[in-house]
């Protein structure tokens, strides 16, 4: 069950042939909740998850299935195809997994309200007890929701549709529904939103700020003096200087090699701009050069 807290967007890690490494990618998401993260979000936009074949997530979601940690452990579908993703759904929910992260089906240009709004009517018929959270982030799948119809969509689907990752910002700061989970996309915008009565975040970058990003979560909801806000604030605006998958993968794969893995078109970042975004990240007294050298 999903609740308020700082979520990752978790990375996907690869194999050499570029299929999925089941076992990394677990590893990794239980890295990100033992450093902070309520919980981690697989198959995301971060987790290069159109991308990936239907089959591979269905093995990762067998695997994950009797995991300690499955309770902090949430799906994207990542798939365009309305088809695909009522398979996907009906597969997860054979493992009890009920809460999905889904955006509209991207690529086609002019997507509209009554579509989008078809769109999750036919998952829900289909599946009558998904927990969905809108991913809206028109960047990607060319829709920007509007907060009326979100509000459609809540008055219609009222079990079903239980919140929204806004990663347009559009509608963080305005919309107002009761017992509606709305999480920022990005933690520069997590102290923001918890003041206007957001739930949390849910970002790509909390796969290196987790522990930042939770603490200042937790000193949000202790009413403690914020220390950490600044250098969150920081160190996000630093990695939306590069693209987020690449700078992502760049950085963790300076411990770990199997992060250079990444599907195509998906890059690293060159040489050049790695080390520039290292040297950005020290001065900003995030990183050691011991741990972390250019």
């Amino acid at each position: 069950m999903i609740k308020r807290g700082v979520y990752a967007a978790s990375l996907s890690v690869l194999n050499k042939d570029l299929t999925l490494n089941v076992e990394a990618t677990i590893f990794h998401g239980e890295h990100l909740i033992k450093k902070g993260c309520t919980g981690v979000f697989f198959f995301g936009s971060t987790g290069a998850s159109q991308l990936l074949t239907l089959q591979e997530k269905k093995e990762f979601i067998s695997k994950i299935a009797s995991h300690k940690l499955r309770k902090q452990f949430f799906l994207g579908t990542g798939c365009n195809s309305l088809n695909d993703n009522i398979d996907l759904i009906k597969y997860a929910m054979e493992y009890e997994f009920r809460d999905f992260l889904i955006m509209p089906p991207a690529y086609y240009k002019g997507n509209t309200d009554e579509g989008v709004f078809e769109f999750y009517k036919k998952i829900i018929t289909a599946t009558p007890k998904v927990k969905i959270i809108l991913y809206n982030f028109e960047k990607l799948s060319g829709y920007k929701f509007s907060a009326g119809a979100v509000t459609k969509l809540v008055k219609a689907f009222p079990e079903n549709i239980i919140g929204c990752k806004d990663s347009s910002y559009n509608l963080f700061e305005t919309l107002k529904i009761s017992n509606f989970l709305m999480f920022p996309g990005s933690e520069a915008k997590l102290l923001k939103g918890l003041k206007l009565g957001c739930s949390g975040c849910i970002s790509a970058v909390t796969n290196v700020t987790h522990s930042i990003a939770r603490k200042v979560f937790d000193d949000f909801e202790n009413k403690n003096l914020q220390t950490k806000n600044d250098q969150l604030i920081a160190v996000r605006e630093t990695f939306d200087q590069y693209n987020l998958i690449s700078a992502l993968h760049s950085f963790h794969s300076i411990k770990d090699v199997n992060y250079k893995n990444m599907l195509p078109p998906l890059t690293l970042l060159s040489e050049k701009k790695r080390k520039e975004l290292i040297e950005k990240l020290n001065k900003l007294k995030f990183t050691s050069e011991k741990n972390l050298a250019a």
